[in-house]
């Protein structure tokens, strides 16, 4: 980002990307609190105040996302049951729909393992060399980019990434570690706009959406 502090720390029309990216998913009736996963030397999270009458717990970040997410899982299972689905978002995601996710919690709670959000591949795809030169056009037929949430029941998620991590897998996101359980999660069908802020143009995408959403 070529910032001089952590991504989801940034300004946002007047907030912080990660006080947006909060207070969307907690406005949602059916959540009932959250766990943020905080690096033990992040200075910045103490002067964040989230306006919120439901819980909000503080996990240690890890080294990687499956690490953070793991100890964030580990900090609910005190306070929640195996058996109950439990949201994992990013940080970076601050234009969430409401809308998406009631269709992802409706999608996924009648379903035997959960899902994720996600948007089919619209844009031709092309596989390069190590030099970027193209090697073959790719099918997007049947191709998604996978987004966040991801809704999965709290004891086989936290179960499927201490598998994945004692066998060095470091999993890029939750489906992924089911999948490696043998599970096949479900795709639920989001928004291009829950873009996840990455590059410094993407703050200024995010900028417009959310005057758009609020």
């Amino acid at each position: 980002m070529q910032a001089d502090r952590p991504k989801q720390y940034l300004p946002l029309l007047g907030k912080t990307v990660i006080e947006y990216t909060l207070q969307r998913l907690l406005a949602h009736s059916c959540i009932g609190g959250a766990v943020v996963a905080i690096s033990s030397d992040d200075g910045w999270w103490p002067e964040i105040k989230i306006e919120t009458d439901k819980p909000l717990w503080v996990a240690e970040g890890g080294d990687e996302r499956c690490h953070s997410v793991l100890n964030a899982l580990q900090t609910l299972s005190a306070r929640a049951a195996d058996q109950d689905w439990v949201l994992v978002h990013d940080a970076a995601r601050p234009c969430l729909r409401s809308e998406d996710i009631d269709e992802l919690i409706h999608r996924c709670a009648a379903h035997p393992v959960g899902g994720l959000l996600a948007v089919p591949v619209k844009d031709t795809l092309k596989r390069a060399d190590a030099v970027q030169n193209v090697l073959e056009t790719v099918d997007r037929n049947r191709l998604w980019h996978a987004q966040t949430p991801q809704m999965f029941r709290l004891g086989p998620l936290r179960d499927a990434l201490q598998q994945a991590l004692a066998a060095n897998a470091l999993v890029t996101d939750e489906a992924s570690a089911m999948e490696r359980a043998g599970q096949a999660p479900l795709l639920v069908e989001g928004h291009a706009d829950n873009i996840k802020i990455t590059h410094p143009e993407d703050l200024a995408m995010a900028d417009l959406y959310l005057k758009y959403l609020l």
